[in-house]
């Protein structure tokens, strides 16, 4: 994995290091999981519209062979939202493997 990889940028939003290492950090576990991975995008966000409630809304998309993979997470803390975004999106790389397995084992019984 390189760094250029995961890219992160802020919608009304200023991104601090500690922010942009977070999300690198825990996007980096991602590639461990699903290496064809070719490119994980984070949007972070505040919610304009519930700026008196503190609303963070976190987008991430995984770029990989088909078609990508895309999850929002609405959080009123922003490290939390990072936390749920990237338990998503394993779930969804998980799901994703999966299902390609499952239809590898039914091409498998039609043919004999």
């Amino acid at each position: 994995m390189n760094e250029t990889a995961i890219i992160v940028s802020g919608v009304h939003l200023t991104l601090t290091d500690a922010i942009k290492n977070a999300v690198n950090e825990k996007m980096s576990k991602l590639f461990k999981h699903e290496p064809s991975i070719m490119r994980v995008r984070v949007e972070l966000a505040q919610d304009v519209a519930k700026k008196d409630q503190g609303e963070f809304v976190a987008k991430g998309y995984i770029e990989i062979q088909g078609p990508a993979l895309v999850v929002a997470v609405f959080s009123e803390n922003l490290y939390k939202a990072i936390d749920i975004l990237q338990e998503k999106l394993l779930r969804k790389i998980r799901r994703r493997s999966r299902l390609l397995r499952v239809k590898r084992k039914q091409c498998l019984v039609k043919q004999a």
